[in-house]
């Protein structure tokens, strides 16, 4: 890692894990979502805190986001374009790049969301590889992300995985908390300090 006077941050963010920590949000009526801004200004924080930088010294410089998304068509039949329209004007707003593959119908029932995993994997290797991000933040808990945390460690890139799991529903993978260098457990984190819940969502209170 080289240590220059400022630290970049490289933040990653799989949509479908974080589509899961509103819906454990709203289902357990703490509040109607995150505040993606709120959150992008805590990691910094988190990092200053447990590692002992300057917070000034901190910068977040690349912020992705990647999901599944349903054609027009599918969506509007679903009565989704709104909310789908209103999620991707915070990400704008707050510099977050956006990556999307369609879903598919599944023959039996359900969706296919093919691909975005590795599509996550490769990107996020690839850019920490050539932009040479100090840090590197991955918010999600699937289990196949393991091999990607271990890679980026041989980059000599600190990896920290942000998880979040207000329904306990055990979406998050130990073998990956595991894999990083420093794990960020939202849950544990707030339980501590409960101010921390109405800093980081829109509540519903």
């Amino acid at each position: 890692m080289a240590h220059a006077d400022n630290l970049s941050i490289g933040v990653f963010i799989d949509g479908g894990y974080f589509a899961k920590i509103n819906e454990g949000l709203q289902k357990k009526n703490l509040a109607t979502g995150v505040n993606v801004k709120a959150l992008l200004n805590y990691i910094p924080e988190f990092i200053s805190t447990t590692q002992g930088v300057d917070k000034k010294l901190l910068y977040i410089t690349e912020s992705h986001y990647y999901r599944g998304r349903y054609r027009v068509k599918e969506a509007a039949s679903k009565n989704l374009l709104k909310s789908e329209r209103e999620f991707e004007d915070m990400l704008i707003e707050n510099d977050v790049i956006f990556h999307y593959k369609h879903l598919r119908e599944a023959p039996g029932g359900g969706v296919i969301e093919k691909g975005i995993d590795t599509w996550f994997a490769l990107d996020t290797y690839e850019l920490t590889l050539y932009r040479d991000f100090d840090y590197v933040v991955l918010i999600s808990g699937d289990a196949d992300h393991e091999m990607l945390a271990r890679k980026l460690k041989a980059l000599k890139t600190h990896t920290i995985l942000l998880t979040w799991d207000p329904a306990h529903t055990g979406s998050t993978s130990r073998f990956l908390s595991e894999e990083v260098c420093t794990h960020a457990d939202m849950d544990k984190l707030i339980a501590q300090n409960a101010s921390l819940l109405k800093r980081l969502t829109y509540t519903t209170n």
